[in-house]
């Protein structure tokens, strides 16, 4: 016979409380890692328009081996596998922070390289600094080219804190899970869970379009 698994639709009535307790997790590492990871991606965009071969190089081995190491293996390394025991929650925020980080500076340099260079004569022409054309010409115009992709790093970083389950952060994937365990029952947590993250994802998706819209109100 072929096991067919029922969604229990009463039980995922009667989790959703306790599931939900984990939402400010989700959300509050999402929100952090965000932030911080567009402070150090502004960074390295910023710094690799410098013309400073080493430190170019850096920033393409910080870019390169953070795209290309998997969130969870990078989340074990910085949890297990450090000489100093990092709790679970500042290993999440880390290592989301560094991951993000490295697609966030890579969003940014296209950006930055997608504003006419004009701009840069003209901003030069009036005896702007290098940082003036960066803070007051340059970024304002590359975050609005970033927005949409931008958007995408958010809605990544949301369904992404389902990984601090592995490492016991009790969010809303590792609520799921416990319940499942008791009741048997993984395939009703999980659609519900996964409802959830959709949702959010929605709302995070419906946020950028309407900033798309007010930025080209006022370009």
């Amino acid at each position: 016979m072929v096991y067919v698994p029922k969604i229990n639709v009463s039980l995922m009535i009667d989790s959703l409380p306790y599931i939900l307790q984990g939402l400010p997790y989700t959300i509050g590492i999402s929100v952090v890692t965000f932030i911080l990871g567009n402070i150090v991606g502004i960074v390295l965009a910023v710094l690799g328009l410098l013309p400073l071969k080493i430190v170019q190089l850096i920033i393409k081995f910080y870019l390169s081996f953070l795209r290309g190491v998997p969130g969870l293996v990078l989340l074990f390394l910085l949890y297990f596998g450090l000489p100093i025991q990092l709790s679970a929650l500042q290993a999440v925020i880390i290592c989301f922070t560094l991951t993000s980080s490295a697609f966030i500076g890579e969003i940014y340099r296209g950006a930055i390289l997608g504003v006419d260079e004009g701009q840069w004569d003209a901003a030069r022409s009036l005896g702007m600094s290098f940082t003036q054309v960066i803070g007051h010409i340059i970024m304002p115009q590359a975050f609005r080219l970033a927005l949409p992709a931008l958007g995408n790093v958010a809605m990544d970083l949301v369904k992404g804190t389902s990984l601090a389950a592995m490492i016991t952060v009790p969010e809303m994937f590792q609520k799921a899970k416990i319940i499942g365990g008791r009741e048997f029952d993984y395939m009703s947590l999980y659609i519900l869970v996964a409802i959830i993250y959709w949702l959010l994802c929605i709302g995070i998706s419906s946020g950028q379009k309407q900033l798309e819209k007010r930025f080209k109100l006022m370009a």
